[in-house]
């Protein structure tokens, strides 16, 4: 059973999953995280209230993460096929990785910021600094170490949501675990793909966490 070309399909698995895990990562914090400052700076405690604004940004982010991911991997495949082409595979599993990732980055990220010291931000302002000095300068400097935790618990998060999208062809090795450990009964290789997610993930983890306790000025 464990041919050359199974072994070549897990390894392409593997590499599959790092590819949809890591690229919508970045894009989904190329979303995630502006939505994300703009829900800490717009709270009524943020340095720049505006009600209409969190609102909007609020309910979209909680419309869309209420959603169970893969019904809206469902609900996104006309948009996908229209926009990658295709609605299978690993490429086009990333665009609603992507949309599903963002809100809850947002929210990492909104969480992070409030976590800043008032006191810090204050003095900054009393010095003359700009919203956006401060945003930037001060905020995300100072929440580096919540941010990269939480990026840490959001890669985790999404990969599981990769493993979920081979229910429909998404490739990787939640595909490989659907196609060949349900439909085919070939438990010992359902079994090896678990066992490579929960590998992949600690190492994310632990990559992760190694560099937010690099970060961490408080040690």
């Amino acid at each position: 059973m464990w041919t050359n070309e199974v072994i070549e399909m897990i390894l392409r698995g593997i590499g599959e999953t790092v590819y949809m895990t890591v690229v919508s990562t970045l894009l989904g914090y190329v979303l995630g995280l502006p939505a994300g400052i703009l829900l800490a700076v717009t709270d009524k405690d943020g340095i720049r209230p505006n009600a209409a604004c969190y609102k909007v940004l609020d309910v979209i982010a909680n419309i869309i993460r209420s959603i169970p991911f893969l019904i809206l991997l469902i609900l996104l495949i006309p948009f996908t096929r229209a926009l990658i082409g295709k609605s299978y595979g690993s490429t086009a599993t990333i665009v609603p990785l992507v949309i599903a990732a963002a809100p809850f980055i947002a929210r990492m990220v909104e969480s992070s910021l409030k976590e800043v010291d008032a006191g810090v931000i204050e003095a900054a302002r009393s010095m003359g600094a700009s919203d956006f000095t401060i945003i930037t300068k001060v905020m995300l400097v100072e929440a580096r170490t919540s941010l990269i935790t939480g990026s840490t618990i959001a890669i985790g998060t999404i990969l599981g949501y990769s493993a979920m999208a081979g229910s429909v062809g998404g490739g990787g090795l939640g595909d490989i675990a659907i196609r060949y450990g349900y439909y085919r009964y070939e438990t010992d290789i359902m079994i090896v793909t678990v066992v490579l997610l929960i590998i992949l993930v600690q190492i994310f983890q632990t990559i992760g966490m190694h560099v937010a306790s690099k970060l961490d000025r408080r040690r």
